[in-house]
């Protein structure tokens, strides 16, 4: 347990303090209240304590959990069953989202419950969607190609109808997947292809993460061509208690149906013993406290520093400066993201070693740094976000053709790890603040900067992946058998 514990420290200072030095010394140069300065630290401290909390606790609550139902609804050969509990998953695991919170309440204050419904909706039906892809072994380039072209089409009608939900529609793809969804839909993934007994098991618990992110995009779309645009509205004012006192109710009501799940499967299905019940019960009162520490602590501090940075660049005569700003902040911001941990050891463990932590690690902080300074680029000058998205899908969708499967299942899952809680508690206030003093539109030109997030390591994880095929082809031009049998192990 001590190991496992020095583990997460390790793993959350590396991510978060990082991002904190560098807002720390870019808010000393622009003269920011000592005040201010002082409730951000207190922030980044509660980030770094509820990160270890809360991953412990879904190491010990909810990746168990996640494996054992995949195993247990695929060894039924129900197919209403799978589909029953496999939507369930999706929209309860999207309703504890740490990202998704903060994001409904950034773009609909009024009403962000319904904004959370609508993209749970959409991620349960696409989880549904990603667990029949494995059980019917159907091309993951199928699903990509067939959802994104459908997604486009009502994109372009949308931006006509109603253009303020096309940007936020890719945002929620990207935020909903984050640090509770990841390790859970992956975990559920494993369970189900593992329990098939098929020798590509491991290959197919990727790609989840990207297929479950298509949900919420055409729901929130779907949905935008029907509801009008959400009025601005002043944020709601907290001190730091006030923070933690309201998100100590809201994680508790996301996690209940969580505890009743496992409730129900361990009395009709697991029987597990009174002793592992109980350390799944601590696990979850550590996900709990972790999770609500976590959001208060990134309300309190990040959501403010990151709007006063955005206003203080905004005001600058050389506003142009928020650009090369926006990607500083974008390639330190991948280390702060906890689903990408996650992500990228099981990657380097799946693949034994083929795509190391640091390679994927590298490939997604550059590609993150330069789609922050796309999106930064669009806030100065209000270019459609279509004219960002269509071109580098476009790349991303015809890439599949010529990567290997596992290659593409990694980067779309990467483009929703990337795009979590620390994109939406810093990255997207940044922005909103800059739109605010520019006086550009914040629906259609500041949201969209988490798609811009997701959308960068579709293309840079798969050129990764191309030149990595290329290169291994060469070598078995030039060996025998056992490359070979090294690059089916990679196609599959």
């Amino acid at each position: 347990m001590n190991k496992i514990l020095l583990e997460k420290i390790k793993d959350s200072l590396q991510s978060i303090l990082p991002m904190t030095i560098i807002i720390l010394i870019i808010c000393l140069i622009f003269g920011t209240q000592a005040s201010d300065i002082g409730e951000f630290l207190i922030g980044a401290f509660m980030l770094i304590i509820g990160l270890i909390l809360f991953t412990l606790g879904a190491t010990g609550s909810m990746m168990p959990l996640a494996e054992n139902i995949g195993s247990y609804i695929t060894r039924k050969r129900k197919l209403w069953f799978l589909i029953l509990i496999g939507f369930l998953i999706g929209f309860m695991i999207t309703i504890s989202e740490p990202a998704i919170l903060v994001l409904s309440e950034q773009f609909n204050k009024e009403s962000p419950l319904i904004f959370i419904l609508i993209v749970a909706f959409g991620v349960g039906i696409f989880v549904v969607v990603a667990l029949l892809r494995i059980i019917f072994q159907i091309k993951l380039s199928y699903i990509f190609i067939g959802f994104y072209s459908l997604i486009f089409i009502i994109a372009f009608v949308l931006n006509f109808v109603n253009p303020s939900y096309v940007p936020v529609a890719f945002d929620s793809g990207g935020a909903t997947t984050g640090p509770m969804a990841v390790p859970f839909i992956m975990a559920l993934g494993l369970g189900v292809s593992l329990s098939r007994g098929d020798s590509r098991s491991e290959d197919d618990s990727f790609g989840l993460v990207g297929v479950a992110s298509i949900g919420p995009i055409l729901a929130i779309m779907i949905s935008g061509l029907f509801l009008s645009t959400p009025t601005e509205s002043p944020s709601e004012t907290f001190t730091l208690w006030g923070f933690l006192g309201k998100y100590l109710i809201e994680v508790g009501i996301a996690i209940i149906p969580f505890l009743i799940f496992f409730f129900i499967f361990n009395f009709l299905v697991f029987h597990f013993p009174k002793k592992k019940v109980i350390r799944i019960l601590i696990s979850f009162l550590y996900t709990y406290i972790g999770l609500a520490l976590f959001l208060a602590g990134a309300n309190a501090g990040f959501v403010s520093i990151g709007d006063y940075l955005g206003k203080a660049f905004g005001e600058l005569k050389n506003n142009w400066l928020l650009v090369p700003a926006g990607m500083l902040f974008g390639a330190v911001i991948v280390l702060a993201e906890p689903s990408v941990i996650v992500l990228n050891k099981q990657v380097e463990e799946v693949t034994s070693g083929a795509i190391s932590r640091r390679a994927m690690m590298i490939s997604m902080s550059v590609g993150v740094s330069m789609a922050i300074g796309l999106a930064c680029i669009r806030v100065l000058t209000g270019i459609n976000i279509l004219w960002f998205l269509v071109p580098a899908y476009g790349i991303a969708l015809i890439l599949l053709f010529f990567v290997p499967q596992v290659f593409s299942a990694i980067a779309f899952d990467s483009g929703g790890a990337v795009s979590g809680a620390m994109t939406s508690t810093f990255l997207v206030p940044f922005v909103i603040g800059a739109a605010t003093i520019l006086g550009t539109n914040v629906l259609t030109d500041a949201f969209g900067l988490v798609a811009f997030v997701a959308m960068a390591p579709l293309v840079t994880i798969q050129v990764m992946g191309l030149i990595y095929h290329i290169k291994l082809k060469e070598k078995i031009d030039d060996s025998g058998d056992d490359e070979i049998i090294l690059l089916d192990e990679v196609e599959k």
